[in-house]
């Protein structure tokens, strides 16, 4: 092993890398992984899904005719949902990979969404990810988060998973916690609290995707494959002809998290301050006073000010060189 030739501070590093690896790998295995047919049904795309491994990984791709998509079969009050997904490589601006859960087909004018969304850019910059939330239609309201990662999301897989509960909302990647919403009395039907199904799709979004539709999609790279595994329907499923019912019954199980641990709550802590690049509580430009449900850290505050003193400061823009965290420096990776 490579470790093995170097110092003891990296010796370090490396042990504390392997167990953070292994943290992820026992969330995989500690809950049933299902097959496409048992869980899901394609949306759209034709053959630009194709499935592999007896249904256990999807592919869906993007080109000139179309993109693709999946959806679960049943709909779902809260629960635990998860996959694991490699994003297309090389020059992917204008492409969104989403997985996300989302009731806008039968509550047109008042859905709720939960979403993960993965924005591609052009060759030698990285894939961001962008998490949002809507409840009862509120889509004015903007709720959006967006962060670089400390890995290429194109080199392997990676998880990516929701937790969703009467009280709460919990984005991971690869078990660590990177963003949590606490229903608030104030946010009322803001909260997403109906009955949703999970989607997984990818797309051309060249108008906003890339630095506001900058960049758009170039087909002469196409297809952009992305590849989801390991997927997980842990929830409270709901037939859509009944009456909604609360889901008080549903199977417990010890693998599904019930909320931040306090080792988790430092990993999620130091994740934001070094990565996340753009959060609603922060900005001043869309709010005055931050909505009733942020909560504000000043070490996230400090850091979206200095990467953007307009947007989070009230400052005027600087057109000095930001300061730019790289995926490769492990002082980045070992604190989470």
């Amino acid at each position: 092993m490579a470790c093995s030739y170097l110092g003891p501070c990296f010796l370090l590093i490396c042990s504390l890398l392997a167990l953070f690896v292994s943290g992820s790998q026992i969330q995989r295995t500690s809950l049933p992984i299902i097959s496409f047919d048992e869980g899901y049904t394609q949306l759209f795309g034709d053959d630009n899904l194709v499935m592999y491994r007896d249904g256990k990984r999807v592919h869906l791709s993007l080109d000139e005719r179309t993109g693709s998509g999946f959806v679960s079969q049943d709909l779902y009050l809260h629960g635990y949902f998860s996959a694991s997904i490699k994003l297309p490589a090389d020059y992917t601006a204008g492409v969104v990979v989403a997985f996300y859960m989302s009731n806008g087909d039968i509550f047109e004018k008042n859905h709720d969404e939960i979403d993960f969304e993965f924005l591609g850019n052009i060759r030698g910059k990285d894939w961001r990810i962008q998490t949002n939330i809507y409840g009862n239609g509120s889509t004015s309201a903007g709720r959006e988060e967006r962060y670089s990662l400390w890995f290429d999301p194109s080199d392997d897989f990676h998880q990516y998973s929701i937790l969703w509960t009467n009280s709460q909302i919990i984005f991971y990647v690869d078990n660590i916690p990177i963003r949590e919403v606490k229903r608030t009395e104030s946010m009322g039907a803001d909260f997403p609290s109906k009955p949703m199904s999970l989607y997984a799709t990818i797309w051309d979004g060249s108008d906003w995707a890339t630095n506001g539709g900058k960049y758009r999609v170039n087909y002469k790279y196409a297809p952009y494959v992305a590849e989801f595994s390991d997927l997980v329907l842990h929830g409270c499923a709901v037939d859509p002809v009944e009456q909604f019912p609360r889901c008080d019954n549903t199977e417990s199980s010890q693998a599904i998290p019930t909320g931040v641990t306090p080792v988790q709550r430092i990993k999620m802590e130091s994740f934001r301050a070094k990565f996340m690049t753009y959060s609603y509580c922060y900005d001043r430009v869309r709010y005055r006073a931050p909505p009733s449900e942020c909560v504000i850290n000043t070490k996230e505050a400090d850091r979206l000010k200095s990467y953007d003193p307009v947007t989070f400061g009230g400052g005027r823009r600087h057109h000095g060189k930001r300061h730019h965290h790289s995926r490769s420096s492990h002082a980045e990776v070992i604190s989470i």
